[in-house]
């Protein structure tokens, strides 16, 4: 009597592992359907150089498909249209296989898949078990979710490291440790590829709608060309892109008289690049009324929250600064005296969200407004409040 138990047991051991074997197999055959596979990893600018690169190929005449996981997760098909993905769950880096088999039925040449994970395994297993890419591209490497990827920057960047393809090439835009990315590619037998943002002229970011930083073209040119699209007909396509939602998009904002002018920044969640995107930002804005920066925080990052009071008041020094975030007036205390001409609003998380439109549009005329933080929920609703004074003269 007491057998029955253990039979039943292996039974079911024996049927999970033969069901493991049949998906395996089942997922070799989506990936042998398509001939081009990318993985887009980084810190900053995924979902951008994703659809740029999506787009580059579309424009070659390369039937494409793309996925991002930015601040709102979208298919898009081989004609560069969003289609939305309504999860009944929550995020799962297998939804990537499911997406993946769904690609293949659409007999693609090219998918680009942003990478979804955070911890470095599950990195490690979105590249080498799921997507198997003949293309990896690592943005850059910043100090972000130190939390699952930290404490250091360098841990940051071996991390990332976990999706550079086996025997492909690494694509990278990462300009201040590329070291550690090259050794990695090297040891994986890939292709080494460090994209240079300088490349890019001014005269061609123009032809955006909307403000892409260069190193984001850059790399996504150098994609394009390891595909075999020539330059010309890459930025053709990309100058057609429809930006992510957390793009660096810049609104001019009407009250009456007064104009505001409002770039959101929110997609941008570690103080280096929020920094970087500052200085792009003011070097284009002259902002003669004056600065301001609004923070949206997360209660769940105390980490990240105490990062961007920091580099507001130590690195921007606005002349305004409207955070929106729950204890926070100890830490802005203990900095303030960095930036003691600067004037600061505190909103509670549970307060209205008008009342952080209101506090930006009663700032001076002409003031030049950055928001920063996280934008998923309240942070979308805000933008969605302010898009209602756009100027659209």
């Amino acid at each position: 009597m007491s057998i029955t138990p253990l039979i039943v047991l292996g039974t079911l051991a024996i049927a999970l592992c033969v069901a493991g074997i049949i998906e395996y197999q089942f997922h070799m055959r989506s990936l042998a359907a398509i001939s081009l596979r990318i993985h887009v990893n980084g810190t900053r600018g995924k979902s951008s150089v994703t659809r740029l690169i999506a787009a580059g190929l579309r424009e070659a005449g390369i039937r494409t498909f793309a996925k991002t996981t930015g601040t709102a997760p979208r298919v898009i098909d081989s004609e560069g249209k969003d289609r939305i993905i309504h999860r009944l769950r929550l995020p799962s880096i297998g939804e990537q296989v499911r997406l993946l088999h769904y690609f293949s039925q659409e007999k693609p040449t090219a998918v680009v898949m942003e990478c979804m994970a955070v911890q470095p395994q599950y990195q490690w297993i979105a590249e080498h078990q799921m997507v198997q890419s003949q293309i990896g591209v690592i943005t850059n490497v910043r100090p972000d979710h130190l939390e699952e990827m930290g404490p250091t920057e360098e841990d940051v960047a071996y991390s990332l490291c976990n999706t550079i393809p086996e025997g492909g090439t690494l694509i990278t835009g990462e300009d201040q440790n590329p070291e550690i990315l090259e050794k990695v590619a090297i040891k994986n037998g890939s292709e080494f590829i460090q994209s240079d943002e300088s490349t890019v002229t001014q005269e061609e970011l123009d032809k955006f709608t909307y403000m892409e930083h260069p190193a984001n073209v850059a790399v996504a040119l150098d994609v394009c060309e390891k595909a075999g699209v020539v330059r010309a007909m890459a930025l053709a396509g990309m100058h057609k892109v429809q930006p992510d939602l957390g793009a660096l998009i810049a609104w001019n904002l009407d009250k009456g008289e007064k104009r505001i002018q409002f770039v959101n920044g929110m997609a941008a969640n570690d103080p280096v690049s929020t920094l970087q995107i500052w200085k792009f930002v003011i070097d284009r804005y002259p902002a003669e009324g004056g600065t301001c920066v609004f923070f949206n925080s997360r209660e769940d990052r105390p980490v990240r929250t105490r990062q961007m009071i920091e580099l507001t008041l130590e690195g921007i020094k606005p002349n305004h600064f409207i955070v929106r975030g729950d204890k926070v007036a100890g830490t802005i205390q203990r900095l303030l005296h960095h930036s003691p001409g600067t004037q600061v609003h505190v909103l509670g998380l549970k307060e209205k969200l008008n009342r952080v439109v209101d506090l930006i549009m009663d700032l001076p005329h002409d003031t030049l407004v950055y928001a920063i933080g996280n934008q998923v929920g309240s942070g979308q609703e805000i933008l969605t409040q302010i898009a209602g004074y756009r100027h659209h003269g």
